[in-house]
């Protein structure tokens, strides 16, 4: 059974996320911390780390099933539905809906 640990954790400071907003982030304000890819900061960008988890490269299932608990949590922190079970079945259908609609 896979693990529930996540590493994602809310943040307020990201700007725009320019380059040098980025740079600032801490690891845990992305879906991929070791790799610092896809930052988590609002619910813009979880759905386009949903949208581009298979074009992620240069990472492991491992990290690939780390990312998908941490999208899942910061969807969950910024009210999107995340139907998914396993980042394998991304791709299947649409990823979120928004629950104020």
């Amino acid at each position: 059974m896979a693990s529930e640990h996540t590493t994602w954790k809310p943040t307020t400071e990201h700007g725009d996320l320019s380059t040098h907003d980025r740079e600032k982030l801490p690891d845990s304000a992305y879906a991929f911390p070791k790799q610092r890819k896809e930052p988590l900061t609002d619910k813009s960008h979880v759905q386009n780390a949903l949208a581009r988890f298979d074009q992620v490269d240069g990472v492991s299932d491992e990290d690939r099933d780390l990312a998908f608990r941490n999208i899942k949590k910061a969807a969950k922190h910024f009210g999107l539905d995340v139907d998914e079970k396993d980042w394998h079945d991304l791709g299947k259908h649409p990823h979120t809906s928004n629950r104020s609609h």
